[in-house]
């Protein structure tokens, strides 16, 4: 729309009027006149999605979207698509896999409860259905507090667990987990474990 605009002042500038202009051109005039207005709360609706695409780089529009309503904005999905593509936010396509920050080695726990570690197990029964076992692990003293074994463990089960094990004993200072999609779901996030 910019360069239909910039094409009827350089027409213009040849002492036409826009009317002649924009009939020989093809375009309207109220599209070449118009003026884009902000929206009140776009400005702090840009910043918001710019620090959380710095702060989470692979997630795309929707997880973007998703985390802004959680904290309150109620603009349109497409609204906040819009604004995310004129951000320049878009997810590059991975070429090689590569870490995206350098890894320090983690402080080692000194005292029970200080740091636990969150995994999964996955084995076959003889049967061959598979079942798959959370495991929760205190790396000082190696004490397990918890092992749940289920044929499907959603992020909300691990929310179940870890809210009847602050009830019984007590959550530590850090959970330590890997990168498994089961440690992403938004159960966990809402809760913020750790």
């Amino acid at each position: 729309m910019e360069q239909r605009r910039t094409v009827v002042r350089e027409v213009n500038l040849t002492a036409e009027s826009e009317r002649r202009a924009c009939r020989w051109l093809g375009f309207h005039r109220s599209a070449v006149r118009y003026v884009a207005i902000e929206r009140e709360g776009e400005a702090r609706l840009r910043k918001r999605l710019r620090e959380l695409a710095d702060e989470k780089p692979r997630w795309g529009s929707p997880m973007l979207t998703w985390r802004l309503r959680r904290e309150g904005f109620r603009d349109n999905h497409k609204r906040i698509r819009r604004l995310y593509r004129l951000e320049g936010l878009a997810v590059k396509r991975r070429r090689k896999k590569r870490v995206a920050q350098p890894r320090a080695p983690l402080p080692r726990s000194s005292r029970p409860n200080e740091e636990w570690a969150m995994d999964f197990v996955r084995d076959t029964l003889c049967s061959g259905q598979a079942f798959r076992a959370l495991t929760i692990v205190d790396t000082c003293t190696r004490e397990s507090p918890a092992i749940e074994v289920d044929v499907s463990l959603p992020g909300d089960r691990v929310v179940a667990v870890l809210e009847s094990l602050s009830i019984t004993r007590g959550l530590p200072e850090r959970i330590v987990v890997d990168n498994g999609p089961e440690f992403h779901s938004k159960a966990l996030d809402a809760k913020k474990y750790g």
